[in-house]
Protein backbone atom coordinates (compact mmCIF):
# COMPACT_ATOMS: atom_id res chain seq x y z
CA UNK A 1 0.00 0.00 0.00
CA UNK A 2 1.20 3.68 -0.80
CA UNK A 3 0.44 6.25 1.32
CA UNK A 4 0.69 10.03 0.31
CA UNK A 5 1.63 12.76 1.87
CA UNK A 6 -1.43 14.64 1.73
CA UNK A 7 -4.88 13.71 0.43
CA UNK A 8 -5.74 13.90 -3.09
CA UNK A 9 -8.94 15.35 -3.92
CA UNK A 10 -12.29 12.60 -3.72
CA UNK A 11 -12.59 12.40 -7.63
CA UNK A 12 -9.47 13.01 -9.65
CA UNK A 13 -7.77 10.70 -12.60
CA UNK A 14 -3.66 10.44 -12.02
CA UNK A 15 -1.90 8.91 -15.11
CA UNK A 16 0.25 6.02 -13.85
CA UNK A 17 3.42 7.99 -15.17
CA UNK A 18 2.62 11.12 -13.39
CA UNK A 19 1.73 8.95 -10.14
CA UNK A 20 5.17 8.04 -9.92
CA UNK A 21 6.79 11.44 -10.58
CA UNK A 22 4.51 12.60 -8.07
CA UNK A 23 5.79 10.46 -5.63
CA UNK A 24 9.40 10.39 -6.55
CA UNK A 25 8.62 14.45 -6.02
CA UNK A 26 6.99 13.53 -2.31
CA UNK A 27 9.26 11.75 -1.55
CA UNK A 28 12.33 14.13 -2.14
CA UNK A 29 9.99 16.48 -0.30
CA UNK A 30 10.08 14.80 2.95
CA UNK A 31 13.64 13.35 2.80
CA UNK A 32 14.47 17.18 2.68
CA UNK A 33 12.13 17.96 5.95
CA UNK A 34 12.89 15.06 7.95
CA UNK A 35 15.09 15.76 10.80
CA UNK A 36 18.43 14.51 10.41
CA UNK A 37 19.74 12.10 12.34
CA UNK A 38 23.34 10.30 13.20
CA UNK A 39 24.15 7.12 12.42
CA UNK A 40 26.55 4.33 12.54
CA UNK A 41 28.91 5.87 10.18
CA UNK A 42 29.02 9.37 11.49
CA UNK A 43 32.44 10.53 12.39
CA UNK A 44 33.79 10.02 16.20
CA UNK A 45 34.88 12.49 18.19
CA UNK A 46 36.44 12.64 21.85
CA UNK A 47 34.92 15.19 24.24
CA UNK A 48 36.30 16.01 27.67
CA UNK A 49 34.44 16.86 30.75
CA UNK A 50 35.92 17.16 34.37
CA UNK A 51 33.85 15.42 37.31
CA UNK A 52 34.50 15.82 41.36
CA UNK A 53 36.58 13.60 43.04
CA UNK A 54 34.17 11.93 46.02
CA UNK A 55 35.79 13.06 49.12
CA UNK A 56 38.14 15.35 47.62
CA UNK A 57 37.05 18.97 47.75
CA UNK A 58 38.17 20.92 44.91
CA UNK A 59 39.86 17.92 42.84
CA UNK A 60 38.39 16.52 39.59
CA UNK A 61 38.65 13.70 37.42
CA UNK A 62 39.16 14.53 33.64
CA UNK A 63 36.50 12.28 31.74
CA UNK A 64 36.56 11.37 28.39
CA UNK A 65 33.74 10.52 26.45
CA UNK A 66 33.37 8.92 22.90
CA UNK A 67 30.46 10.40 20.72
CA UNK A 68 29.34 10.44 17.11
CA UNK A 69 28.54 13.97 15.67
CA UNK A 70 27.15 14.56 12.22
CA UNK A 71 28.64 17.48 10.12
CA UNK A 72 25.55 18.47 8.86
CA UNK A 73 24.23 19.35 11.90
CA UNK A 74 27.68 20.80 13.33
CA UNK A 75 28.62 24.43 13.25
CA UNK A 76 31.83 26.41 14.20
CA UNK A 77 31.76 29.67 15.75
CA UNK A 78 34.60 31.49 15.27
CA UNK A 79 35.43 34.30 18.49
CA UNK A 80 37.34 37.39 18.06
CA UNK A 81 40.14 36.66 15.72
CA UNK A 82 40.30 40.37 14.91
CA UNK A 83 42.95 41.39 12.93
CA UNK A 84 44.81 43.50 15.83
CA UNK A 85 44.71 43.83 19.70
CA UNK A 86 45.62 46.57 22.25
CA UNK A 87 47.81 43.84 23.73
CA UNK A 88 50.97 42.84 21.07
CA UNK A 89 51.48 39.40 22.59
CA UNK A 90 47.96 38.97 21.92
CA UNK A 91 48.32 39.79 18.13
CA UNK A 92 51.61 37.75 18.00
CA UNK A 93 49.65 34.31 19.49
CA UNK A 94 46.71 34.94 16.91
CA UNK A 95 49.11 34.79 14.20
CA UNK A 96 49.78 31.41 15.28
CA UNK A 97 46.32 30.37 15.53
CA UNK A 98 44.88 31.58 12.76
CA UNK A 99 46.20 29.12 10.07
CA UNK A 100 45.09 26.31 11.93
CA UNK A 101 41.99 27.79 12.55
CA UNK A 102 41.51 28.24 8.82
CA UNK A 103 42.30 24.63 7.56
CA UNK A 104 40.15 23.46 10.35
CA UNK A 105 36.80 25.57 8.92
CA UNK A 106 37.78 24.56 5.09
CA UNK A 107 37.80 21.21 6.32
CA UNK A 108 34.41 21.38 8.17
CA UNK A 109 33.27 23.51 5.37
CA UNK A 110 33.84 20.79 2.89
CA UNK A 111 32.05 18.25 4.88
CA UNK A 112 28.99 20.04 5.15
CA UNK A 113 29.49 21.91 8.71
CA UNK A 114 27.86 25.17 9.20
CA UNK A 115 30.74 28.21 9.73
CA UNK A 116 30.31 31.29 11.68
CA UNK A 117 32.45 33.94 11.63
CA UNK A 118 32.42 36.33 15.03
CA UNK A 119 34.83 39.10 14.81
CA UNK A 120 32.72 41.11 17.33
CA UNK A 121 32.52 44.96 17.11
CA UNK A 122 33.64 44.39 13.08
CA UNK A 123 30.14 44.21 11.46
CA UNK A 124 30.69 48.08 9.65
CA UNK A 125 33.16 46.34 7.62
CA UNK A 126 31.05 44.08 6.79
CA UNK A 127 28.06 45.96 5.88
CA UNK A 128 27.55 44.59 2.08
CA UNK A 129 29.62 40.93 2.47
CA UNK A 130 27.20 38.56 1.07
CA UNK A 131 28.00 36.07 4.29
CA UNK A 132 26.58 39.67 6.43
CA UNK A 133 23.24 39.60 4.31
CA UNK A 134 22.61 36.58 4.82
CA UNK A 135 23.23 36.19 8.66
CA UNK A 136 20.76 39.00 8.61
CA UNK A 137 18.01 37.39 6.48
CA UNK A 138 17.48 34.45 8.69
CA UNK A 139 14.22 33.72 10.28
CA UNK A 140 13.65 34.52 13.55
CA UNK A 141 13.32 31.46 15.77
CA UNK A 142 10.18 30.71 17.36
CA UNK A 143 11.80 29.81 20.90
CA UNK A 144 14.79 32.87 20.42
CA UNK A 145 15.55 32.95 24.00
CA UNK A 146 15.11 36.69 25.51
CA UNK A 147 18.00 37.22 27.37
CA UNK A 148 20.67 35.79 24.10
CA UNK A 149 21.11 39.13 22.90
CA UNK A 150 23.29 40.08 26.05
CA UNK A 151 26.61 39.22 27.92
CA UNK A 152 26.72 36.45 30.33
CA UNK A 153 29.47 36.64 33.25
CA UNK A 154 28.19 33.76 35.12
CA UNK A 155 25.81 30.60 35.04
CA UNK A 156 24.14 28.61 37.70
CA UNK A 157 26.77 26.07 37.84
CA UNK A 158 29.26 28.58 38.36
CA UNK A 159 27.61 29.90 41.40
CA UNK A 160 29.67 27.69 43.99
CA UNK A 161 33.52 27.84 41.65
CA UNK A 162 36.28 29.94 42.38
CA UNK A 163 36.83 31.63 39.60
CA UNK A 164 40.74 30.30 38.78
CA UNK A 165 42.80 33.54 37.37
CA UNK A 166 43.13 37.51 38.36
CA UNK A 167 42.14 39.11 35.08
CA UNK A 168 41.07 42.86 36.45
CA UNK A 169 43.73 44.47 35.02
CA UNK A 170 42.87 43.32 31.31
CA UNK A 171 45.34 40.67 31.55
CA UNK A 172 48.00 41.84 28.89
CA UNK A 173 51.51 40.17 29.56
CA UNK A 174 53.46 42.74 27.13
CA UNK A 175 56.63 43.54 27.65
CA UNK A 176 56.29 47.57 28.61
CA UNK A 177 58.72 48.70 25.88
CA UNK A 178 57.07 46.50 23.45
CA UNK A 179 53.60 47.41 24.53
CA UNK A 180 54.46 51.29 23.80
CA UNK A 181 56.05 50.62 20.42
CA UNK A 182 52.80 48.47 19.42
CA UNK A 183 51.04 51.64 20.94
CA UNK A 184 52.64 53.90 18.37
CA UNK A 185 52.84 52.12 15.56
CA UNK A 186 48.97 51.59 15.81
CA UNK A 187 48.15 55.00 16.16
CA UNK A 188 50.29 55.86 12.85
CA UNK A 189 48.06 53.93 10.92
CA UNK A 190 45.29 55.20 12.64
CA UNK A 191 44.26 53.01 14.50
CA UNK A 192 42.71 53.49 18.27
CA UNK A 193 45.29 51.63 20.41
CA UNK A 194 42.65 50.92 22.78
CA UNK A 195 40.61 49.20 20.88
CA UNK A 196 42.48 48.62 17.37
CA UNK A 197 40.31 45.90 15.56
CA UNK A 198 38.46 46.50 12.29
CA UNK A 199 37.92 43.16 10.76
CA UNK A 200 38.66 39.25 11.78
CA UNK A 201 42.01 38.17 10.61
CA UNK A 202 42.66 38.10 6.34
CA UNK A 203 44.23 34.67 7.34
CA UNK A 204 41.08 32.66 7.73
CA UNK A 205 39.10 33.20 4.82
CA UNK A 206 34.83 33.79 4.53
CA UNK A 207 33.05 31.54 1.76
CA UNK A 208 30.55 34.34 0.53
CA UNK A 209 27.96 31.45 -1.04
CA UNK A 210 28.23 29.24 2.62
CA UNK A 211 29.46 31.52 5.64
CA UNK A 212 28.08 33.81 8.22
CA UNK A 213 28.91 36.69 9.76
CA UNK A 214 27.57 38.05 12.90
CA UNK A 215 28.24 39.02 16.56
CA UNK A 216 24.79 39.44 17.45
CA UNK A 217 23.46 36.55 20.35
CA UNK A 218 20.28 36.82 18.45
CA UNK A 219 21.17 36.39 14.46
CA UNK A 220 23.67 33.64 15.56
CA UNK A 221 20.80 31.74 17.61
CA UNK A 222 18.52 32.05 14.62
CA UNK A 223 21.85 30.97 12.12
CA UNK A 224 21.63 27.28 14.72
CA UNK A 225 17.89 26.99 14.51
CA UNK A 226 17.47 27.56 10.93
CA UNK A 227 19.77 25.15 10.30
CA UNK A 228 18.81 22.55 12.36
CA UNK A 229 22.38 22.50 13.80
CA UNK A 230 22.79 20.37 17.02
CA UNK A 231 26.28 20.62 17.63
CA UNK A 232 28.35 23.85 17.88
CA UNK A 233 32.19 23.83 18.56
CA UNK A 234 33.87 27.45 19.28
CA UNK A 235 37.15 28.69 18.84
CA UNK A 236 38.84 31.78 18.98
CA UNK A 237 39.82 33.97 21.54
CA UNK A 238 40.12 35.19 24.62
CA UNK A 239 38.41 31.90 26.67
CA UNK A 240 38.20 33.46 30.07
CA UNK A 241 36.15 36.77 28.43
CA UNK A 242 34.71 36.63 24.80
CA UNK A 243 34.85 32.93 24.26
CA UNK A 244 32.38 32.25 27.56
CA UNK A 245 31.05 35.71 28.06
CA UNK A 246 29.39 37.11 24.59
CA UNK A 247 25.79 36.41 23.44
CA UNK A 248 26.93 33.61 21.18
CA UNK A 249 29.72 32.18 23.74
CA UNK A 250 29.86 28.85 25.87
CA UNK A 251 27.93 30.16 29.05
CA UNK A 252 24.76 31.26 27.01
CA UNK A 253 24.35 28.49 24.76
CA UNK A 254 25.40 26.14 27.34
CA UNK A 255 22.51 27.54 29.83
CA UNK A 256 20.30 27.37 26.94
CA UNK A 257 20.50 24.07 26.36
CA UNK A 258 23.19 23.44 23.18
CA UNK A 259 24.94 21.16 22.46
CA UNK A 260 28.15 23.27 22.77
CA UNK A 261 31.91 22.41 23.28
CA UNK A 262 35.23 24.96 23.46
CA UNK A 263 38.15 23.44 20.85
CA UNK A 264 40.63 24.02 23.80
CA UNK A 265 43.79 23.98 21.44
CA UNK A 266 42.65 26.45 19.10
CA UNK A 267 42.17 29.48 21.94
CA UNK A 268 44.17 31.79 24.24
CA UNK A 269 43.50 33.97 27.00
CA UNK A 270 44.20 37.18 28.44
CA UNK A 271 45.92 36.79 31.77
CA UNK A 272 48.94 38.39 33.16
CA UNK A 273 51.21 36.13 34.42
CA UNK A 274 52.68 38.89 37.53
CA UNK A 275 48.86 38.60 38.63
CA UNK A 276 47.24 35.64 40.85
CA UNK A 277 47.62 33.02 41.09
CA UNK A 278 51.60 33.82 39.27
CA UNK A 279 51.60 31.10 36.56
CA UNK A 280 53.22 31.00 33.45
CA UNK A 281 50.56 32.55 31.06
CA UNK A 282 49.78 29.21 29.37
CA UNK A 283 49.30 27.37 32.41
CA UNK A 284 46.66 30.30 33.06
CA UNK A 285 45.02 29.05 30.53
CA UNK A 286 44.69 25.93 31.46
CA UNK A 287 43.31 26.77 34.64
CA UNK A 288 40.47 28.60 32.37
CA UNK A 289 40.35 25.33 30.75
CA UNK A 290 39.68 23.39 33.74
CA UNK A 291 37.12 26.07 35.09
CA UNK A 292 35.45 25.69 31.24
CA UNK A 293 35.29 21.68 31.75
CA UNK A 294 34.19 21.48 35.30
CA UNK A 295 31.03 24.16 34.92
CA UNK A 296 30.32 25.20 31.33
CA UNK A 297 30.87 22.87 28.82
CA UNK A 298 32.88 19.72 27.19
CA UNK A 299 35.75 20.59 25.41
CA UNK A 300 38.06 19.07 22.40
CA UNK A 301 40.99 19.43 20.55
CA UNK A 302 41.10 20.13 16.52
CA UNK A 303 43.29 16.88 15.56
CA UNK A 304 40.28 15.06 17.02
CA UNK A 305 37.96 16.89 14.51
CA UNK A 306 41.05 16.13 11.80
CA UNK A 307 41.06 12.84 12.34
CA UNK A 308 37.43 12.21 12.58
CA UNK A 309 36.60 13.42 9.27
CA UNK A 310 39.83 11.27 7.41
CA UNK A 311 40.26 14.61 5.01
CA UNK A 312 44.15 15.20 3.53
CA UNK A 313 45.44 17.12 6.41
CA UNK A 314 49.24 17.84 7.34
CA UNK A 315 50.29 15.83 9.84
CA UNK A 316 51.46 18.67 12.40
CA UNK A 317 47.33 19.09 12.04
CA UNK A 318 47.26 15.48 13.90
CA UNK A 319 48.53 16.67 17.34
CA UNK A 320 47.08 19.35 19.31
CA UNK A 321 47.83 22.48 18.54
CA UNK A 322 50.69 24.53 20.60
CA UNK A 323 52.37 27.83 21.16
CA UNK A 324 55.95 28.20 19.55
CA UNK A 325 56.59 29.96 22.93
CA UNK A 326 54.77 27.06 25.25
CA UNK A 327 57.71 25.28 26.11
CA UNK A 328 56.66 23.44 29.17
CA UNK A 329 57.63 20.01 29.41
CA UNK A 330 54.10 17.99 30.30
CA UNK A 331 53.94 16.46 34.13
CA UNK A 332 51.55 13.97 35.13
CA UNK A 333 51.17 13.14 38.70
CA UNK A 334 49.13 10.05 39.49
CA UNK A 335 47.40 10.08 43.15
CA UNK A 336 46.00 6.91 44.33
CA UNK A 337 46.38 6.47 48.07
CA UNK A 338 44.20 7.24 50.97
CA UNK A 339 46.78 6.82 53.93
CA UNK A 340 49.11 10.33 53.32
CA UNK A 341 46.39 12.78 51.71
CA UNK A 342 48.50 13.63 48.88
CA UNK A 343 45.26 14.48 46.45
CA UNK A 344 45.34 17.45 49.05
CA UNK A 345 49.75 18.32 49.56
CA UNK A 346 50.43 17.22 45.68
CA UNK A 347 47.58 18.91 44.11
CA UNK A 348 48.69 22.75 46.57
CA UNK A 349 52.48 22.06 46.01
CA UNK A 350 51.71 21.81 42.43
CA UNK A 351 49.88 25.04 42.05
CA UNK A 352 51.95 26.52 44.33
CA UNK A 353 55.20 25.28 42.45
CA UNK A 354 55.14 24.17 39.15
CA UNK A 355 52.90 25.86 37.19
CA UNK A 356 55.26 28.44 36.51
CA UNK A 357 57.26 26.18 34.62
CA UNK A 358 55.16 23.26 33.84
CA UNK A 359 52.28 21.54 32.52
CA UNK A 360 50.58 19.97 34.92
CA UNK A 361 47.85 17.18 34.72
CA UNK A 362 46.83 15.56 38.07
CA UNK A 363 45.62 11.99 37.35
CA UNK A 364 43.58 10.73 40.54
CA UNK A 365 42.77 7.39 41.08
CA UNK A 366 38.86 6.77 41.76
CA UNK A 367 38.18 6.65 45.51
CA UNK A 368 35.09 4.14 45.12
CA UNK A 369 36.61 1.75 42.66
CA UNK A 370 39.98 1.41 43.75
CA UNK A 371 40.72 -0.51 40.55
CA UNK A 372 39.64 1.94 38.15
CA UNK A 373 42.12 5.47 37.52
CA UNK A 374 39.84 7.64 35.27
CA UNK A 375 42.15 9.87 32.69
CA UNK A 376 44.61 7.21 32.94
CA UNK A 377 44.92 8.08 29.17
CA UNK A 378 46.73 11.67 29.85
CA UNK A 379 49.79 9.81 30.32
CA UNK A 380 50.55 9.09 26.51
CA UNK A 381 50.87 13.00 26.25
CA UNK A 382 53.05 13.55 29.18
CA UNK A 383 56.70 14.01 29.47
CA UNK A 384 57.45 12.86 32.99
CA UNK A 385 55.27 10.86 35.61
CA UNK A 386 54.78 11.28 39.28
CA UNK A 387 53.51 7.88 41.28
CA UNK A 388 51.83 8.71 44.53
CA UNK A 389 49.80 5.35 44.63
CA UNK A 390 49.61 3.03 46.87
CA UNK A 391 48.75 -1.18 46.76
CA UNK A 392 46.08 -0.65 44.18
CA UNK A 393 45.98 -3.70 41.60
CA UNK A 394 44.09 -1.96 38.56
CA UNK A 395 42.43 -3.32 35.05
CA UNK A 396 45.32 -4.54 33.25
CA UNK A 397 44.60 -1.88 30.26
CA UNK A 398 45.40 0.86 32.90
CA UNK A 399 48.13 -1.18 34.47
CA UNK A 400 49.15 -1.39 30.49
CA UNK A 401 49.30 2.45 30.50
CA UNK A 402 51.58 2.96 33.37
CA UNK A 403 53.98 0.49 31.86
CA UNK A 404 54.31 1.40 28.54
CA UNK A 405 54.83 5.21 29.98
CA UNK A 406 57.61 3.99 32.13
CA UNK A 407 59.10 1.14 29.88
CA UNK A 408 59.27 4.03 26.85
CA UNK A 409 62.22 5.52 28.70
CA UNK A 410 60.50 8.99 30.31
CA UNK A 411 61.39 10.07 33.39
CA UNK A 412 59.73 9.05 36.42
CA UNK A 413 59.70 10.35 40.24
CA UNK A 414 57.85 8.78 43.24
CA UNK A 415 56.98 9.41 46.69
CA UNK A 416 56.06 7.43 49.59
CA UNK A 417 54.12 4.82 48.89
CA UNK A 418 55.19 4.46 45.40
CA UNK A 419 57.26 2.15 46.30
CA UNK A 420 54.20 -0.78 46.85
CA UNK A 421 52.08 1.07 43.63
CA UNK A 422 50.94 -1.56 42.45
CA UNK A 423 50.52 -4.99 44.42
CA UNK A 424 48.47 -5.93 47.94
CA UNK A 425 50.54 -6.94 51.10
CA UNK A 426 49.22 -10.19 50.11
CA UNK A 427 49.63 -10.53 46.72
CA UNK A 428 46.41 -11.57 45.81
CA UNK A 429 43.89 -9.61 43.98
CA UNK A 430 40.04 -9.40 42.77
CA UNK A 431 39.31 -10.73 39.68
CA UNK A 432 40.06 -9.29 36.53
CA UNK A 433 42.78 -7.31 37.87
CA UNK A 434 46.78 -7.09 37.77
CA UNK A 435 49.47 -6.02 39.44
CA UNK A 436 52.89 -5.11 39.07
CA UNK A 437 55.12 -6.25 42.08
CA UNK A 438 58.63 -5.92 40.73
CA UNK A 439 57.70 -2.07 40.28
CA UNK A 440 59.71 -0.41 42.74
CA UNK A 441 62.65 -2.76 41.71
CA UNK A 442 62.55 -1.93 38.29
CA UNK A 443 61.25 1.97 38.37
CA UNK A 444 63.40 2.91 41.85
CA UNK A 445 66.10 0.29 42.04
CA UNK A 446 64.42 0.13 45.54
CA UNK A 447 63.85 -2.83 48.21
CA UNK A 448 60.42 -1.97 50.37
CA UNK A 449 59.27 -4.65 52.57
CA UNK A 450 58.08 -2.53 55.68
CA UNK A 451 58.09 0.52 58.24
CA UNK A 452 59.33 0.97 61.58
CA UNK A 453 57.00 2.49 64.09
CA UNK A 454 54.62 5.45 62.97
CA UNK A 455 55.57 6.49 66.27
CA UNK A 456 59.79 6.58 65.80
CA UNK A 457 59.97 9.73 64.00
CA UNK A 458 63.37 9.37 62.09
CA UNK A 459 65.74 12.53 61.31
CA UNK A 460 66.42 13.17 57.68
CA UNK A 461 70.10 14.71 56.63
CA UNK A 462 72.01 14.65 53.46
CA UNK A 463 74.53 12.04 52.95
CA UNK A 464 77.46 14.45 53.08
CA UNK A 465 76.30 16.56 56.04
CA UNK A 466 76.33 15.05 59.81
CA UNK A 467 73.56 18.05 60.82
CA UNK A 468 69.80 16.83 60.47
CA UNK A 469 67.76 19.03 58.01
CA UNK A 470 64.52 18.36 59.79
CA UNK A 471 62.67 15.58 61.67
CA UNK A 472 59.64 13.32 59.77
CA UNK A 473 56.59 12.79 61.33
CA UNK A 474 56.21 9.65 59.07
CA UNK A 475 57.46 6.46 59.42
CA UNK A 476 61.07 5.14 57.78
CA UNK A 477 60.80 2.92 55.48
CA UNK A 478 63.15 -0.05 55.55
CA UNK A 479 64.33 -0.20 51.87
CA UNK A 480 67.91 -1.61 52.12
CA UNK A 481 70.21 -3.36 50.63
CA UNK A 482 69.25 -0.81 47.07
CA UNK A 483 70.11 -2.14 43.51
CA UNK A 484 73.32 -1.41 42.28
CA UNK A 485 73.42 2.31 40.32
CA UNK A 486 71.24 4.37 42.48
CA UNK A 487 72.42 7.24 43.92
CA UNK A 488 71.77 7.99 47.44
CA UNK A 489 71.20 12.02 48.45
CA UNK A 490 69.08 11.71 51.53
CA UNK A 491 69.48 9.56 54.92
CA UNK A 492 66.71 8.63 57.92
CA UNK A 493 67.21 7.31 61.27
CA UNK A 494 66.07 6.83 64.17
CA UNK A 495 67.54 5.63 67.50
CA UNK A 496 68.34 1.83 67.49
CA UNK A 497 68.20 0.78 64.05
CA UNK A 498 70.23 1.24 61.33
CA UNK A 499 70.23 4.23 58.67
CA UNK A 500 67.83 3.83 56.09
CA UNK A 501 67.96 5.98 52.28
CA UNK A 502 65.30 7.94 52.41
CA UNK A 503 66.20 9.92 48.69
CA UNK A 504 68.21 8.64 45.51
CA UNK A 505 67.68 8.38 41.98
CA UNK A 506 68.12 5.83 39.45
CA UNK A 507 69.11 4.67 36.22
CA UNK A 508 66.36 1.90 34.98
CA UNK A 509 67.07 -0.49 32.50
CA UNK A 510 65.13 0.94 29.63
CA UNK A 511 67.32 4.20 30.33
CA UNK A 512 65.07 6.46 32.16
CA UNK A 513 66.13 8.40 34.88
CA UNK A 514 63.95 7.84 37.80
CA UNK A 515 63.73 9.95 41.29
CA UNK A 516 62.98 7.90 44.78
CA UNK A 517 61.61 9.32 48.09
CA UNK A 518 60.16 7.54 51.04
CA UNK A 519 59.07 10.97 52.61
CA UNK A 520 56.43 12.36 51.66
CA UNK A 521 54.18 12.52 55.16
CA UNK A 522 51.53 15.58 55.27
CA UNK A 523 53.76 17.16 57.63
CA UNK A 524 56.87 16.86 55.15
CA UNK A 525 54.88 19.35 53.05
CA UNK A 526 55.45 21.68 55.69
CA UNK A 527 59.18 21.71 55.77
CA UNK A 528 61.12 23.80 53.60
CA UNK A 529 64.00 21.29 53.18
CA UNK A 530 61.62 18.43 51.61
CA UNK A 531 59.60 20.71 49.70
CA UNK A 532 62.85 22.18 48.04
CA UNK A 533 64.10 18.40 47.68
CA UNK A 534 60.96 17.31 45.63
CA UNK A 535 60.85 20.24 43.38
CA UNK A 536 64.26 20.13 42.55
CA UNK A 537 63.46 16.33 41.71
CA UNK A 538 60.89 17.26 39.79
CA UNK A 539 62.45 20.10 37.40
CA UNK A 540 65.42 17.45 37.13
CA UNK A 541 63.32 15.00 35.85
CA UNK A 542 61.72 17.42 33.58
CA UNK A 543 64.95 18.56 32.33
CA UNK A 544 64.79 22.00 33.58
CA UNK A 545 67.21 23.99 35.70
CA UNK A 546 66.11 25.78 39.33
CA UNK A 547 65.78 29.78 38.94
CA UNK A 548 66.36 31.63 41.29
CA UNK A 549 63.02 32.70 41.36
CA UNK A 550 62.07 28.89 42.48
CA UNK A 551 63.34 29.52 45.75
CA UNK A 552 60.53 28.86 48.11
CA UNK A 553 59.61 31.47 50.86
CA UNK A 554 57.67 31.47 53.70
CA UNK A 555 54.82 32.98 52.19
CA UNK A 556 54.88 30.55 49.66
CA UNK A 557 55.03 27.62 52.10
CA UNK A 558 52.75 28.94 54.00
CA UNK A 559 50.03 29.20 51.32
CA UNK A 560 51.19 25.77 49.75
CA UNK A 561 50.45 24.32 53.28
CA UNK A 562 47.12 26.30 53.60
CA UNK A 563 47.86 28.35 56.59
CA UNK A 564 48.67 31.54 54.18
CA UNK A 565 45.79 34.09 53.26
CA UNK A 566 42.87 32.98 50.94
CA UNK A 567 42.97 34.65 47.41
CA UNK A 568 40.30 35.45 45.50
Amino acid sequence: MIILPFPLPAKIFIPTQSLVSYLFIATVVLALAAPKTSSASDPIIKTTRQSPVAGFQGQFHRIESVTTWNPLETALIICDVWDSHHCVNAVRRVQELAPRIESLATTLRASGATIIHAPSDCMPFYHSHPARDRAKATPTAANLPKDISTWCDRIPSEEAAAYPIDQSDGGEDDDPNDHQQWAEKLASEGRNPKAPWRQQIPTISINSDLDFISDSGNEIWNILESKGIRQIVICGVHTNMCVLGRPFGLRQLSVHGKNVALIRDLTDTMYNPLRWPYVNHFSGTDLIIDHVERYVCPTTTSDQIFRSLNSPTPAKYLTPFRFSTDRRPHLAILIAEDEYETAKTLPQFAAMHLNGQLRVSIIHGDSRDKSLIPGIDALSQADALLVSVRRRPLLESDLTTIKAFVQSGRPLVGIRTASHAFCLRDGKQAEGLVQWPEFDAYAFGGHYTNHFGNDLHPGIRRVESENRQFTSKGSLYQVSPLKSGTRVSHIGAIEGQPEEPVAWTYVRSDGGRSFYTSLGHPTDFAEPHFQELLLSAILDACGLERRSSDKISEDQLRYSTGKGRQRK
